[in-house]
């Protein structure tokens, strides 16, 4: 009986650890097994489909500088070089606060404008764990034009410089090769040139992206305007359209485009728009954006 006891206790003691060990192991193989989201990623190339927002924002610590220009009428002729002898040009930052918040400021030389902005991630299309069929942005920014009172008989107050832009952007990925995005808008301008334009303007926006190769994608957007304005009764505004082509290169990405609108910012291109395609009212423009990556990775080797 002396011998047997403690061969007992070991009998159970193996017992005990054999149990313990296919517990864990059985837990090692349902964690290996579990399932996991998988996100999907670049929708868009960049924060712009062309001129207007895109559902993507900058990563966190990510800074983005981006020069935007557009340039005269292609009308103009071999006399104005198709519109290269004139140009606007819109200057912005745009930072990563975190995954899901980006802001940003910039400004521009149409109407003198300097202007805020932020973009907050609500939603991320991914399968998985978790299946959401789209992804959801909310954009909004704050315009302050900078040009000089030209009625000057008037009291001109200060608020009457700013104009306000909220979206909804709704964008999905299909695929590999094709992404869509619907944005429904608001633009509030504080003031307006004559009671037939109003302080509210509603539009739909659609954008798209073909993908054609690896750092090359057709990109096209439209703008409905649900209640079209008139700046003058003999001056009409229309619907702006733009289509072009994004070129990515190592740091840079290129938008370069063709659209019937002057403005870089929202209260421009959607309310502002005097030209029209079927007229010929086309400009050529481009984006440069230039990404920095303003912290190390915590991965990152110490140098």
């Amino acid at each position: 009986m002396r011998n047997l006891k403690p061969a007992l206790t070991g009998l159970l003691l193996i017992l005990y650890l054999g149990v313990y060990s296919q517990d864990d192991l059985m837990d090692m193989l349902n964690a290996d097994t579990r399932p996991v989201t998988d996100y999907t990623t670049a929708t868009f190339k960049s924060t712009r489909v062309l001129n207007g927002q895109s559902i993507e924002r900058m990563k966190a610590h990510q800074l983005d500088f981006r020069i935007s220009h557009r340039f005269g009428l292609l009308s103009g002729g071999a006399y104005e070089l198709w519109g290269l002898d004139q140009s606007t040009v819109h200057f912005s930052l745009e930072y990563g606060i975190n995954d899901w918040l980006m802001v940003g400021l910039g400004r521009g030389t149409y109407e003198k404008t300097f202007d805020g902005f932020t973009k907050v991630s609500l939603l991320r299309q991914s399968t998985g764990a978790i299946t959401m069929p789209v992804s959801v942005s909310l954009f909004g920014s704050a315009a302050l034009n900078s040009l000089k009172f030209t009625e000057t008989s008037r009291t001109n107050y200060f608020s009457s410089r700013f104009s306000y832009t909220y979206q909804v952007l709704v964008g999905r990925k299909f695929g590999p090769k094709f992404s869509a995005q619907i944005s429904p808008t608001v633009v509030h301008r504080n003031l307006v040139q004559t009671e037939l334009d109003p302080n509210d303007t509603y539009s739909v926006g659609l954008g798209g992206r073909v993908k054609l190769s690896t750092h090359l994608s057709l990109n096209a957007e439209y703008f409905y305007v649900i209640n079209p304005f008139y700046n003058y009764p003999s001056q009409k505004t229309y619907n702006p359209l733009s289509i072009g082509i994004d070129l990515e290169t190592g740091g840079h990405v290129f938008q370069l485009m063709f659209t019937n609108s002057l403005a870089m910012i929202e209260k421009g291109f959607i309310t502002e728009t005097s030209g029209q395609w079927t007229n010929g009212d086309i400009h050529f423009g481009f984006n440069i954006s230039r990404v920095f990556n303003l912290k190390k990775p915590i991965n990152e080797d110490a140098k």
